[in-house]
């Protein structure tokens, strides 16, 4: 089936003429029609836009040469968070205040996907906002995990994430405040790069921590990962927190891992409450990645709960800044649409802003923010990545964040002190557990130490591409 290939797998049929580029889009709209009403993945299909962007790559397919080097993903059907402005396209962010708001420009990475030549497939869901690890909080409804549907996907970008696993598109793009790409892949058993930030441009995604976003692909391999990082890395006019140092060859440097390698460990990542499952897997990868010559460093690092509390006042500091802009005047509906976890949010942040508690809060958290960043500067000297768990725990079951105000800040406890130093950070499946839910594990890098972390990842999957666990394919 075509929607199940990997973009490397598809260009290559597509430029031998095994397919098209018709083909294989409607091989994925056809499995996001009878598996989406069990998923609810897709907030929008865009089927009319994705077929005729689909005839149109055809017809460049026909002439080939120049123009597949032009355009890297030129016919590879995409699906999109709905967090990224599309121009014409409805864009959500999952919550019912831009219920009906129409785009008038394109995101910096929709603009660059395009260029590049993908199909887009539609906008997937979130959790409002994106204010939240599970999709819980969409007022869509939540997303279901496909390998077993009374089972959370992760998130925010869990409608992503799941229609990546689901075989419902090639790729998707999701984006991560504190583990937003990198917990739901975990949870489905994908691939999720987080790049550092300002690597990829924020421009037109709907903003929520805006010291912290950062859009990045969810893949079925580290090398469909590489490939669109280099589509979409670079500094962009349009914003200002975008890096100006030169994108990386990272797709024909993935096999060019130095011997020297050598991956730090830190006890405090193996934290209390670890799922038992998730620790024996994640163990077991460490040894192979000790097998397939890597040097493997113990280090000391602070405890993640301390990044709890800093994420927690910058984030709901920073939302309640981004979340004034909706008042209904503009665009969108009033804030009596607003949900509950969005509300409280605002309210938490503006108490942390407010004259008198502004020292004691924001400027405070600042300040462990950057006793954080200086920690891992000082790992990294040491080391070249660092590997842990990426989730403590397994795909949770539907209603899990129920009366549960801080579940998205427990479930990302892993993935939040390197989000909020601004590192990179990839998410690989490496087993999955004895009720067939999947088991991920993070590698982490210093800020645009990207190519390091792609190689890592990208040696782990080759070394481990023929073990049956990677045969498993969700029954939907």
């Amino acid at each position: 089936m075509l929607n199940k290939l990997t973009i490397k797998q598809a260009k290559e049929g597509l430029k031998k003429k095994e397919f098209s580029s018709v083909e294989l889009t409607r091989a994925c709209l056809d499995k996001i029609k009878q598996t989406d009403d069990k998923l609810n993945a897709f907030i929008t299909l865009t089927e009319k836009e994705a077929l005729e962007q689909s005839k149109k790559a055809d017809s460049l397919l026909a002439f080939q040469g120049e123009t597949l080097e032009a355009k890297p993903l030129l016919g590879i059907p995409i699906a999109v968070k709905d967090n990224f402005s599309t121009i014409g396209i409805r864009t959500t962010a999952s919550s019912k205040v831009l219920d009906n708001y129409i785009p008038p420009f394109d995101s910096t990475v929709v603009a660059k996907l395009k260029k590049a030549g993908a199909v887009i497939l539609g906008k997937t869901n979130m959790d409002a906002w994106a204010h939240g690890s599970s999709t819980e909080t969409s007022d869509y409804g939540a997303t279901r995990n496909p390998w077993n549907t009374s089972h959370l996907p992760g998130g925010s970008s869990g409608g992503s994430a799941a229609s990546v696993a689901a075989n419902q598109c090639i790729a998707a793009i999701g984006s991560e405040t504190a583990g937003s790409i990198r917990q739901p892949a975990s949870w489905c058993g994908v691939v999720g790069l987080k790049p550092t930030y300002g690597r990829v441009s924020r421009y037109g995604v709907v903003a929520m921590g805006s010291s912290l976003d950062s859009p990045g692909p969810i893949t079925k391999t580290v090398e469909d990962g590489a490939l669109i990082l280099e589509v979409l890395a670079g500094k962009d006019p349009m914003d200002a927190t975008t890096s100006p140092l030169p994108v990386g060859t990272y797709l024909s440097d993935l096999s060019n891992l130095n011997e020297d390698f050598v991956i730090g460990i830190s006890d405090e990542y193996f934290i209390t409450g670890l799922n038992p499952e998730v620790e024996k897997a994640v163990k077991k990868a460490i040894e192979k990645l000790e097998e397939m010559g890597a040097k493997i460093e113990k280090i000391k690092l602070f405890d993640p709960k301390y990044a709890i509390d800093v994420y927690t006042i910058i984030q709901r500091s920073e939302v309640s800044s981004n979340l004034a802009r909706y008042d209904g005047i503009r665009y969108g509906n009033d804030r009596s649409f607003f949900g509950e976890e969005a509300k409280r949010r605002i309210m938490f942040g503006t108490h942390a802003l407010s004259s008198g508690y502004y020292d004691q809060y924001y400027n405070k958290a600042s300040q462990v923010r950057s006793v954080i960043i200086e920690d891992f500067k000082k790992a990294f000297e040491k080391v070249d990545v660092i590997v842990a768990p990426t989730s403590p725990s397994l795909a949770l079951p539907v209603g899990s964040t129920k009366d549960q105000a801080m579940f998205g800040e427990l479930a990302d406890v892993l993935v939040e002190p390197s989000s909020i130093a601004g590192l990179c950070g990839i998410n690989v499946p490496v087993r999955f557990s004895k009720s067939n839910l999947p088991i991920g594990m993070q590698i982490i890098g210093p800020q645009f130490a990207e190519k390091k972390v792609l190689q890592a990842a990208h040696k782990y999957g080759q070394e481990t591409q023929n073990e049956e666990w990677r045969k498993k394919e969700p029954n939907l």
